[in-house]
């Protein structure tokens, strides 16, 4: 599949919003026929440090960025400042322009609505941030995993990138090459809940379901 898949990247990125997604999508691109191209970008090529510490080596920077035809856009605490950095959400909204799709994890939905893509649609973030995104009126909150509007693709928090890639990938390649990649990957979580999610009102509703 030629194709361009690139994963932004910044400084105080949430580890996990990264690489649960890249783990999925890469083995796409290299065992099952996805993307030809999977690499990540950054305003600043070099390195990127994480939220918990990891640190990073983004591939490009936005000024060789080639023509992308998907994105991902993690969150993490770096969100709180990138929203009002004009070089990265112009980067985003840009670069939607030519996407097949733009896929948010977490509270990279906030980097999203920042770039105006969350204007009319249905969208989720992290639990703690659903009333962030309340705030901003175009927005219709779904309190879900995932959510699919058009050729946005939103997630809720951390872990939920990895559900949010191989959902894509079912609705892009078909369900077949999706639970291929999800039994490479042994990836069947127990419905085990440890605590009582009753105990916080803020948890989303899919959870207490």
């Amino acid at each position: 599949m030629s194709a361009n898949f690139g994963f932004l990247l910044f400084n105080d990125v949430e580890e996990l919003d990264v690489v649960g997604p890249w783990e999925v999508i890469a083995v796409w691109s290299k065992q099952f026929g996805g993307p030809e191209n999977v690499f990540t970008v950054s305003e600043t090529k070099g390195v990127i440090r994480c939220v918990r510490g990891l640190k990073i080596v983004s591939d490009v920077d936005f000024s060789n960025c080639p023509p992308l035809d998907y994105l991902i856009v993690p969150g993490g605490m770096g969100e709180r400042s990138e929203s009002s950095n004009p070089v990265l959400v112009n980067f985003i909204k840009e670069t939607a322009k030519h996407c097949k799709a733009v896929l948010s994890v977490c509270t990279g939905a906030m980097l999203l609505q920042a770039a105006g893509l969350l204007d009319g649609k249905n969208a989720t973030t992290h639990w703690k941030s659903l009333n962030r995104l309340r705030q901003h009126e175009k927005t219709t909150i779904v309190e879900k995993r995932w959510v699919k509007d058009g050729t946005i693709w939103t997630a809720g928090g951390v872990s939920s990138g990895i559900d949010l890639a191989l959902a894509f990938i079912a609705d892009t390649a078909g369900e077949k090459v999706a639970g291929d990649i999800q039994f490479y990957m042994e990836y069947y979580p127990p419905q085990t809940r440890y605590g009582d999610l009753d105990q916080s009102q803020d948890a989303p509703k899919y959870l207490k379901e």
